[in-house]
């Protein structure tokens, strides 16, 4: 399969950076246009169609969230997105692929729409569960393993991810506002290229000569309407050889 890659980063993913490393973020910078648009979309589109159980899920109860943000992002679309053309019935993106919109499936229309994975974290009970996702370029986990599953459960395998930091991140997610969005990214080693990793990952050594830098940005907003935490993920995928920052 030929690589899908970018060549450069808006920000330096290997700097020193505390968790969970959280920065305000304009709106208007939510969702990326970048030069890997059109191979992402295309292996979205491919996913979705060959691997759709895999790569998109919705739980019972979700499907108000999941409207909302399918209208949340179009109504974004149409008012920071350049190269965006937008109808009652259909999305002409930037690169000229036109997307109906189906309201009786916003996470698969929003799948074809943007490079972004979208989770929808909604809070149920003392803490927010993982309750619908189009998720086509996870990083070393399974969608089915986390959908339904609380934060913390989320997060276990992740050794920097303990109670007190759980308990901060559950916070943010009480706390993030509806307009006010906040960002973090962060910095893996890879051996390939491959945008849909679900497997686990070998991590090398800090020394090793790994040929692929893989950076996901990372983005928290708050629907107004069903008070949902959104979590947006860019993905990123560089050859170390022409990595720019």
């Amino acid at each position: 399969m030929t690589e899908i890659l970018q060549t450069r980063l808006p920000y330096d993913p290997e700097g020193p950076h505390a968790l969970p490393g959280i920065s305000p973020l304009d709106m208007a910078d939510w969702l990326l246009v970048d030069e890997a648009f059109s191979g992402q979309m295309a292996e979205r589109a491919r996913l979705l169609a060959a691997a759709r159980a895999e790569v998109l899920a919705v739980t019972e109860g979700a499907d108000p969230a999941a409207s909302e943000l399918l209208q949340f992002v179009l109504d974004w679309l149409g008012q920071y997105a350049q190269g965006y053309e937008i109808s009652a019935q259909h999305v002409r993106r930037p690169d000229g692929v036109v997307v109906p919109i189906d309201r009786r499936d916003p996470m698969g229309t929003l799948g074809h729409l943007v490079q972004e994975d979208l989770c929808i974290m909604e809070r149920r009970g003392d803490e927010h569960v993982l309750t619908a996702a189009v998720l086509c370029f996870p990083a070393s986990w399974h969608l089915a393993d986390k959908i339904g599953r609380p934060l913390t459960a989320i997060h276990v395998p992740v050794k920097a991810y303990d109670e007190g930091l759980a308990r901060r991140v559950q916070r943010l997610f009480d706390g993030v506002q509806a307009g006010r969005p906040l960002w973090r990214f962060n910095a893996l080693r890879y051996a390939d290229a491959t945008l849909h990793q679900p497997r686990a990952r070998v991590q090398p050594s800090a020394s090793a000569d790994y040929p692929y830098l893989r950076s996901e940005r990372q983005c928290v907003l708050r629907l107004p309407a069903t008070r949902a935490c959104v979590f947006s993920i860019h993905t990123y995928i560089l050859s170390r050889r022409t990595v720019e920052v």
